[in-house]
């Protein structure tokens, strides 16, 4: 699962100094909390899903 270009225009554009800023550790830090966020959602509402769980534990690690 991945973010949505939108999704992730936004976050660049609030938290980088310009929208080609992603390797800013700010703008990382924050691609990264709303992946976890919503693979976080998927694994409530798929409980089962146990890829999805093992990508949200590498994700965090």
């Amino acid at each position: 699962m991945s973010l949505a270009k939108e999704t992730t225009a936004a976050i660049i554009g609030k938290f980088g100094a310009n929208e080609k800023d992603t390797g800013n550790t700010n703008v990382q830090v924050a691609l990264l909390t709303e992946r976890i966020k919503e693979i976080s959602a998927h694994c409530k509402q798929f409980k089962k899903d146990k890829t999805a769980s093992h990508g949200i534990i590498k994700a965090v690690g």
